[in-house]
């Protein structure tokens, strides 16, 4: 991992044309981590986050910026540069159209509606930005000798890519794999959203696990992991997270439950969080585990619509 000399040392990342510009905490939430891709032609700047804010001044002269998903961390950063191209995957590309597309990526509803719309307009400064270019699963972009080329990986959000970065150093290829929100915690994968499935995050960890890199990059968190060995050991931690969530939901409906009480007692976030999304992301992502329980034939439907294992 690429940090600094000490733990609490500002973390810094630069290799070759790719500089990683870390957010406050090394890019926690509501902050990130956005990637800087400079070529011979171009400069390319990767998923703008909230402290890009702080002095957008310093920034060099960016030509485009490419979005690994349509996300309010990940977009935060976007109105610095109205005028500046972006790209986003297809599927997620409705959510720049308006407030309103990207509040239906989320569709959490009320009482949750009115405060989140407020927040991603006064705290993640959403702008609507309906000129966007969509982008397809490998679509390459060459910066002049350096080449991203786009992987989708949706799960997390119909479109969310992993994003590679290519370029020759002293004649040896170097690869760097910008993962997202792939984001190898031990919080786990977050698949909570109207826009978020369960089954294609785990195909998308299935298809990365495979994928050779020099350096494997997050947006929050973990920063940059050097070697494969490295990256597999945090996919590990990250991925174990949905057989826990779903070991852990077996065991509470050895007594009857409905979604309501297994959102109140929580399997994503922790009982203490204080996070006022948490009871519909723990709605919609538990009842994914619960439909495919059933289909395995794990976990019965009973009256009033309570679940119990078989």
């Amino acid at each position: 991992m690429s940090r600094g000399s000490s733990e609490d040392a500002e973390p810094q990342f630069e290799r070759g044309p790719v500089r990683v510009l870390f957010g406050e905490r090394k890019g926690a939430y509501p902050d990130g981590n956005s990637i800087l891709v400079t070529g011979e032609q171009e400069t390319l700047l990767i998923d703008p986050a909230l402290g890009l804010r702080r002095d957008p001044a310093a920034l060099p002269e960016i030509h485009r910026i490419l979005l690994s998903h349509c996300h309010e961390d990940h977009t935060a950063g976007l109105s610095l540069f109205p005028e500046i191209p972006v790209h986003v995957h297809e599927l997620d590309r409705p959510g720049l159209d308006s407030l309103d597309d990207m509040m239906a990526i989320y569709a959490y509803g009320e009482p949750i509606d009115v405060p989140f719309r407020r927040a991603l307009v006064e705290n993640f400064h959403y702008a609507p930005r309906p000129d966007a270019q969509a982008y397809a699963d490998g679509a390459v972009f060459d910066l002049g000798g350096v080449r991203v080329r786009a992987h989708h990986t949706p799960g997390h959000t119909r479109g969310h890519c992993c994003l590679m970065v290519e370029w020759s150093e002293a004649g040896t290829k170097r690869r760097l794999l910008y993962l997202g929100d792939i984001e190898l915690t031990g919080f786990g994968p977050y698949y909570g959203d109207a826009w978020s499935d369960l089954e294609d995050f785990e195909q998308s960890l299935r298809w990365v696990r495979d994928i050779e890199a020099d350096w494997y990059a997050t947006f929050h968190h973990i920063g940059v992991l050097e070697g494969r060995d490295a990256f597999l050991e945090r996919l590990d931690i990250f991925e174990a997270a949905i057989a826990r969530r779903e070991g852990n939901l077996l065991e509470f409906l050895a007594e009857p439950h409905n979604i309501e009480e297994v959102a109140e007692h929580r399997f994503v976030y922790r009982p203490k969080d204080d996070v006022p999304f948490a009871p519909a992301v723990e709605r919609r992502s538990m009842q994914q585990h619960i439909d495919r329980l059933i289909k395995a034939g794990r976990l019965r439907a009973l009256d009033e619509g309570r679940y119990q294992i078989t």
